[in-house]
């Protein structure tokens, strides 16, 4: 059935038509995306997704009624599908049945949200590969999203879902039971399930199980030959039986930290792939002597369980002619140690206390580090909101620091005394602005930036010759200075993509140190995408060829 009335009135310039609409998004932003095929609207304090979104790859652009000639400078008629939509960290509560227009779609981010729940229609984004729904308040999952056959990447972590339909993966025309055999990874951590259906196992692609921080009570049984990791922390597990692990061949990771787990069975011996186990923060009181018979396993994490002491032939690998030697590449964590990896401060100079979901970092984790020079540390995936007081008891070797996916909404004036810092990452933080006094860090060689709320450049960044990366993507950056760049000598990679930059200087131009220069998803007219997706080089000579004489 046809969907315009019969007998309607017709619009002859309704393609050139602009329609009114409050929108708070740029048109210039807009604009570009029809030339890019990328469109960020993260972080706008978005209630609704404006109309002229939806339809941005249907409508004319305003450029029609100005210029209908051929020759126009703005080739307003050349565009591109969009094909990435970034919706997340705003005030969404729905998303419209119009998605179903974006046909193009390859990512659709809508995540950290306030969704509770999806129309029926995105099942119709045939293209879609990649789609994250984390942080939102869904409860159920629509019929429609079983649709799409080409999902790769699918999270759904921290929403309220309570159960995943039998039906995952299926077309709702029963004469196709087509799944999602190209899914290589699914993220359901945080939600509310108690089970997990079989169908599952259908999926042939799939390497990634995430199943965090749920009500579980058992390891799903999962007949899925390529499944390389399997992360069930944070449930209520309390048997192991064979029948959950003989299928397992693949899997190099299996992580069952605070769950309920008393024993572990003989058949662990199966998994011969098994590379890290952590058995965090169970009830374990002895392991099976076949632990030690596995080739690979490179991590075995037991803290917080009632052992007395790991026996011998556990620790022991046998060997082919039926000899034994002991496994010096190990890392195990016994109950009595840290709740971080000792081994890795001592022999590689990390301290590691990654996707712990902490407000703060504990003493214990510093106290661990004792005289050890550590050069790398990593605190990502938390929920710091403000950057750990004694990470300056390191300053003396600290190289490397990732603070990123993190709540930091600043950098203290004492991160200066870093002195040693080359790499810094920051990225997915609610980062502003960045203290004058870091150009003392003379040594800093990469800065991450990405995904904060940077609305201007970092003047301080300008001042820090020895930077060779700069990755300032995705923030609302709505300008910078050419001189000044210039300065920076040594930087060779700079990314101000999905920014809010609606002119390219042309003396850019005369940063001839740059080799990789992105600047895709802003508003600006100039350079054309054309340009753009010839390269850096050309990119360059361009604006040099724009610079008043």
């Amino acid at each position: 059935m046809s969907r315009f009335k019969r007998g309607a009135h017709v619009d002859s310039r309704a393609g050139f038509r602009q329609e009114k609409e409050d929108c708070p998004v740029p048109y210039g932003l807009l604009k570009a995306a029809r030339k890019s095929g990328q469109l960020n609207l993260s972080g706008r304090g978005l209630t609704e997704v404006p109309q002229s979104v939806w339809r941005l790859n249907t409508d004319t652009p305003q450029e029609a009624q100005q210029n209908l000639s051929f020759g126009a400078a703005d080739r307003w008629w050349e565009k591109t599908d969009l094909t990435k939509l970034l919706l997340s960290s705003n005030k969404l509560q729905s998303l419209s049945e119009d998605v179903k227009l974006l046909s193009a779609l390859v990512v659709l981010d809508i995540h950290d949200n306030q969704l509770s729940s999806l129309p029926d229609s995105i099942g119709d984004l045939e293209q879609l590969q990649k789609l994250i729904l984390s942080l939102n308040k869904l409860t159920e999952l629509p019929s429609g999203l079983w649709r799409l056959t080409n999902l790769r990447c699918l999270h759904l972590q921290q929403n309220l879902i309570e159960q995943i339909p039998q039906d995952l993966g299926q077309l709702v025309n029963l004469d196709d039971l087509v799944t999602f055999k190209n899914l290589g990874m699914l993220d359901c951590s945080r939600n509310q399930l108690e089970s997990i259906p079989p169908v599952l196992a259908q999926m042939e692609s799939l390497e990634q199980l995430y199943l965090r921080h749920n009500k579980l009570h058992f390891l799903p049984e999962l007949p899925c030959s390529t499944l390389k990791e399997l992360h069930c922390g944070n449930n209520q597990i309390e048997i192991l039986k064979a029948d959950h692990l003989k299928h397992l061949s693949a899997l190099s990771f299996l992580e069952l930290r605070d769950n309920k787990v008393k024993s572990l069975p003989e058949e662990i011996t199966l998994l011969q792939g098994l590379e890290r186990l952590d058995l965090t923060n169970n009830d374990i009181s002895s392991l099976p002597c076949g632990l030690g018979t596995l080739p690979k396993m490179k991590s075995l994490t037991l803290e917080g369980n009632p052992l007395r002491g790991i026996r011998r032939d556990v620790l022991t690998v046998k060997q082919p002619d039926g000899g034994s030697k002991e496994e010096p590449k190990t890392a195990m964590t016994l109950p009595s140690q840290a709740k971080i990896n000792v081994h890795a401060i001592k022999t590689l100079k990390t301290l590691d206390y990654s996707e712990k979901h902490e407000a703060s970092i504990p003493d214990e984790v510093f106290d661990a580090v004792d005289n050890s020079p550590v050069a790398n540390v990593n605190f990502s995936k938390n929920q710091l909101m403000a950057v750990p007081s004694r990470i300056l008891q390191l300053k003396d070797t600290l190289a490397d620091i990732n603070l990123g996916f993190n709540k930091l909404t600043s950098i203290p004036v004492d991160f200066s005394m870093l002195k040693q810092l080359v790499h810094i990452d920051l990225r997915n933080n609610l980062l502003i602005s960045l203290p004058m006094e870091l150009e003392g860090l003379t040594k800093l060689r990469s800065v991450i930036l990405s995904f904060n709320r940077f609305k201007s450049f970092p003047e301080v960044l300008y001042h820090i010759s020895s930077l060779e990366t700069i990755l300032i993507s995705n923030n609302q950056v709505g300008g910078i200075d050419p001189v000044q760049m210039k300065t920076l000598n040594n930087l060779s990679t700079l990314d101000l993509s999905n920014n809010d930059i609606m002119q390219v200087p042309p003396e850019l131009g005369n940063c001839t140190s740059l080799r990789a220069l992105m600047l895709d998803g802003n508003p600006f007219r100039n350079p054309r995408a054309a340009i753009l997706s010839k390269g850096t080089d050309a990119v360059l000579e361009y604006l040099r060829s724009r610079i008043p004489t």
